[in-house]
């Protein structure tokens, strides 16, 4: 006999467990079906501390989800009793022409956001743990930080199960198929019906559904934690968050926090796509020296010994931005996938905004450029 519920959501990492959360908390009798445990270490949603920034380079159009995001990981906070959300400020650096640096500046004019344009001297001056070129700019936005998304994760889940909601690890789905009133979704250990079906399972999407083809790639990432030789400069309080484009690559990193090191990651790492359960998870020699060269060269004094080395994944699109949007082919199910490493401060909005698809169709923050028919539009 299978068991009944209104919605079933696939994937409880950041984007699953926000959206448990918040069919939860509308009344919905809520199962949440993960293929690991909760939290966990195999996808895309870990790493201790994660960027949250508010002016954004990708597109102007991010900025008024996040600023629904920070109110919402703000009510997460009240509700936990815990500090999820940490403000540094954020440094977007590089040369002046680079799309970081103009990305960020235009995204800041655009919304009319706080922030000063630094030289590279300035920038040392304030923070003095930046070694950049003197010919590279930076915007700071005084707004940004991190969340910590095994924390996230835990509470969104939390008070997800306190209104109500059914939540299981390790059942991963092997099967599901949908009709205009109805859900089926099979695992190893049972079967599930419901109304409505929501797929935030991140790199193992396209494995569950064939309308996304190659436009949801898992990529293989690598974060490293290293400790500095002038520690004093990275601590929480007196370093920022930051992104810079420099010749050796585009890197991202944090304040030290939570484990001993500096966190440092470089986008699209050493460009490996993979597989979610090929994905090789062990760290080699060129994936530490791929971060050392974006640590050592631009932070003051460079780095000391290694502290940790850990894998994760991107699920890229084609052009960079997220898919949020329903299944081409069902109402009644909706789709989150293809984040593409920049996706998990937005978590508290999605899951807000996958519950609206759900329930109405339809939702009140303008998610136009992330439907699935962009893609067809690029093959024409």
């Amino acid at each position: 006999m299978a068991e009944h519920f209104d919605t079933i959501v696939v994937g409880v990492g950041g984007m699953g467990s926000a959206a448990v959360h918040h069919l939860a908390q509308r009344g919905e009798k809520v199962l949440g079906l993960e293929r690991y445990d909760i939290p966990h270490e195999m996808g895309s949603s870990h790493g201790v501390t994660r960027v949250i920034r508010l002016t954004y380079f990708e597109h102007p159009s991010y900025v008024p989800l996040l600023a629904r995001a920070y109110g919402l990981w703000r009510e997460l906070e009240q509700a936990a009793g815990e500090q999820l959300l940490y403000i540094t400020g954020s440094i977007d650096a590089g040369l002046p022409e680079s799309f970081v640096f103009k990305g960020s500046l235009s995204s800041c004019a655009e919304h009319d956001l706080a922030h000063d344009v630094l030289t590279s001297a300035e920038l040392t001056q304030r923070f003095p743990g930046f070694n950049l070129p003197e010919e590279m700019m930076a915007v700071l936005q005084p707004d940004g930080g991190f969340v910590l998304p095994e924390r996230c994760i835990v509470h969104h889940v939390q008070q997800a199960q306190a209104a109500g909601a059914e939540v299981r690890a390790r059942e991963p789905v092997v099967s599901w198929q949908a009709d205009r009133g109805s859900v089926t979704v099979r695992t190893p250990r049972s079967t599930y019906q419901a109304a409505r079906l929501v797929f935030s399972a991140g790199a193992w999407s396209s494995g569950l559904l064939p309308p996304l083809g190659e436009n949801a790639v898992p990529e293989r990432q690598v974060m490293g934690w290293f400790q500095p030789a002038q520690p004093e400069h990275f601590a929480l309080g007196r370093f920022p968050v930051f992104n810079f484009l420099v010749p050796e690559g585009h890197y991202y990193g944090f304040p030290v926090y939570g484990i001993p090191g500096f966190k440092i990651g470089k986008y699209h790492h050493l460009r490996q796509d993979t597989e979610p359960d090929g994905v090789d998870r062990a760290c080699h020699p060129e994936d530490e020296a791929a971060l050392r060269a974006g640590a050592h060269t631009y932070l003051t004094g460079g780095m000391g010994s290694t502290l940790a080395l850990k894998t994760c994944m991107f699920t890229n699109t084609p052009d960079g931005h997220f898919i949020m949007d329903r299944h081409p082919e069902h109402e009644n199910v909706v789709i989150a996938a293809g984040f593409s490493g920049h996706g998990f401060k937005f978590c508290s909005v999605v899951g807000e905004i996958l519950a609206d698809l759900a329930l109405g169709g339809e939702t009140q923050h303008d998610v136009g450029m992330f439907g699935l028919d962009r893609f067809a539009e690029r093959q024409d």
